[in-house]
């Protein structure tokens, strides 16, 4: 009996390791060697490739190909129909598999739905990646990317909240949901400190801004 649920209709290939509460739904297909983690949400219609890892906790949306060479943090969520690669220059006649470049995906990333992560990339710890963008350039860590090609246009908090600072420079910022205070130094952020009355000083310092979906 194994630890984690899998759908009827799914494909798992042995030699796959899935860490247990993990769930798999319909029409979904694990290679064998590829590496999930503990309490991963993987939806309808995804692939897993031999070479892939992906860590506890991350959601995966209909429809998307994890390939080999790519590796998701911990908490990283991948939005419906949302696309990796890993060849620069595909062509069909012409065999690459010695030239994947590694993707990776830095701890509570979110990708956002139809965007596309071109390979060789490191997308930043808690970045926000909206629907629809392209990125082509590694992406710092809370940096918040739009566009075609992905451009930053700001930062987010842990929580997903987009932050009261400019895309670069100096400033700081209180998260205003959880009171975390972020530290903007030319186009760096940081996470310094929490505090415990987050709501009132984040009212204070920041603007409202609404979550990009």
């Amino acid at each position: 009996m194994t630890s984690y649920f899998t759908h009827p209709s799914a494909v798992i290939d042995p030699g796959a390791i899935i860490g247990p509460g993990t769930r798999i739904w319909h029409f979904s297909h694990v290679c064998s060697g590829a590496r999930i983690g503990e309490a991963v949400s993987i939806g309808q219609n995804v692939f897993v490739a031999a070479r892939a890892v992906i860590g506890n906790r991350c959601k995966i949306q209909n429809g998307v190909s994890v390939y080999d060479e790519v590796t998701l943090d911990d908490d990283v969520f991948c939005g419906p129909s949302m696309v990796f690669t890993n060849v620069w220059n595909p062509r069909a006649h012409v065999e690459r598999k010695q030239e994947y470049r590694p993707t990776r995906i830095g701890r509570g990333a979110t990708l956002g739905a139809n965007c596309t992560i071109v390979c060789g990339v490191t997308v930043g710890a808690y970045a926000f990646v909206g629907a629809g963008a392209v990125v082509n350039r590694d992406v710092p860590d809370y940096a918040l990317m739009v566009g075609v090609p992905a451009r930053r246009i700001g930062w987010v908090s842990e929580r997903g909240d987009r932050l009261a600072l400019p895309a670069s420079g100096l400033g700081r910022a209180y998260c205003p949901h959880t009171g975390d205070l972020y530290l903007l130094h030319d186009q760096t952020l940081t996470k310094e400190a929490t505090c415990h009355d987050g709501l009132h000083r984040s009212q204070d310092t920041a603007k409202a801004h609404p979550r990009i979906a």
